[in-house]
């Protein structure tokens, strides 16, 4: 077994990208404060072909040589729109026909075991601030929220963690024959 070179990969380019059939699922980003973090989302949305990465309120925007520095590029590839308000991100996606989500911690949240996208859903996933998470007021104008089950003593995971985890498994799950 040896490792593979970058060349063998047989990745996209920036622009092939472009082009390509998206996975209809996009990702809010709520006041995030760390642009490494910004960053991986970025790199993981690429990853996983997702649509669109909204930024929102205090998040960075690209060009930002922070963001760069854990998205490789990707901030290149991926689309993305910033918005002041998180508020009119959401009212944006929901007349372009997509489900809300909120991946927080609230009353009657669905585990992200047992979410279920349906076929053919539009869905936007918003991930809050890394201190504060969604705010209130965004949580109010979702459909629903979805938590990531957690065993031990700590009560939340990194943001860029979180995105990770959840995207990979909403993805396969929508990607699934």
């Amino acid at each position: 077994m040896r490792k593979l070179r970058t060349n063998e990969l047989n990745r996209l380019t920036a622009e092939e990208y472009k082009k390509t059939d998206k996975t209809p699922l996009v990702v809010v980003l709520d006041n995030i404060r760390s642009c490494n973090n910004i960053g991986s989302v970025f790199r993981t949305s690429d990853a996983l072909l997702l649509e669109k990465i909204y930024l929102c309120g205090i998040t960075a925007t690209p060009p930002n040589k922070d963001i760069h520095k854990t998205a490789l590029d990707a901030e290149k590839s991926v689309d993305w729109e910033y918005f002041k308000k998180t508020e009119d991100a959401v009212e944006k996606l929901k007349a372009e026909g997509y489900n809300i989500f909120a991946v927080e911690q609230v009353e009657n949240s669905i585990s992200l075991l047992d979410f279920e996208p349906a076929e053919n859903e539009k869905i936007a996933l918003i991930f809050g601030n890394e201190v504060k998470g969604v705010q209130q007021k965004v949580v109010d104008l979702c459909d629903g929220a979805i938590e990531i089950p957690q065993y031990g003593t700590k009560h939340s995971f990194n943001i860029s963690v979180s995105a990770g985890i959840v995207l990979w498994d909403i993805f396969q799950k929508m990607k699934r024959p």
